[in-house]
């Protein structure tokens, strides 16, 4: 668990964290810059029920929704408290794919996995949304999933690609789920490929050149992503 010192002015923010390697990374630096402050909690922790939270953030992770966890129920009902209670709420991967399976939709296996840097296409509603609309109309991301999810009732998406047509939604004015990786820097992308089991995923998925082609394209993209990332978390925290 990480925690900042919490304020009587201040917002505070409760992240939800499944794995150690994938932390906030460009969520952050837009937390400092709104003044919010943050405590990192595991899916299990007791203490999350209690949590007086201003916003919610679900990071991603290696597990699946559709299979049998423990900590699954406490963290699908504190995401639908915190929708309920109207605050901004923030899903990446599998996090996304936790606020979808919230909203009562199913989440599935992808007709394929994406792992590495893939454009994806806003739609038109994702081209007038204030956090997406940074992207422009096509952007190449960062991705890492093998798993989709279908549009909750009443959601609007924001994002698509070929092999994975639901790759964001909002509902509401204030729920975003993002199934790529907006969040991460070329550090973040390093250290994910040096996990034994990510790196095994890695060569398994694309073959013994997996892993260089995959930091070609951080080379290419990161440093421009970096700045779009900035942007969109800086609008999240003005929800």
């Amino acid at each position: 668990m990480h925690m900042m010192p919490v304020q009587d002015n201040k917002r505070f923010a409760a992240v939800i964290r499944h794995v150690p390697h994938e932390g906030l990374g460009l969520i952050e630096p837009a937390f400092v810059d709104a003044s919010v402050e943050y405590m990192y909690f595991s899916p299990d922790d007791p203490g999350l029920d209690e949590a007086a939270f201003d916003m919610l953030v679900v990071m991603g992770g290696p597990a699946s929704v559709y299979d049998s966890y423990p900590w699954l129920e406490q963290e699908t009902g504190i995401i639908r408290k915190a929708v309920e209670k109207h605050a901004p709420v923030l899903g990446v991967c599998l996090g996304a794919q936790l606020i979808a399976a919230s909203l009562g939709a199913e989440v599935m296996p992808s007709a394929g996995k994406e792992i590495g840097w893939y454009p994806v296409e806003l739609t038109a509603a994702g081209g007038a949304d204030p956090l997406l609309s940074h992207l422009g109309r096509t952007r190449t991301v960062f991705q890492w999933h093998g798993d989709t999810f279908a549009l909750p009732a009443g959601a609007e998406l924001l994002a698509s690609s070929p092999l994975c047509p639901h790759q964001a939604f909002r509902f509401g004015d204030n729920v975003y789920a993002l199934q790529f990786h907006l969040e991460v820097t070329a550090s973040m992308v390093s250290e994910w490929l040096v996990v034994p089991e990510n790196r095994q995923e890695v060569t398994a998925f694309g073959g013994d050149n997996a892993v260089d082609e995959i930091n070609s394209g951080t080379a290419r993209h990161s440093a421009g992503l970096e700045n779009l990332g900035k942007q969109v978390f800086k609008e999240f925290m003005k929800l």
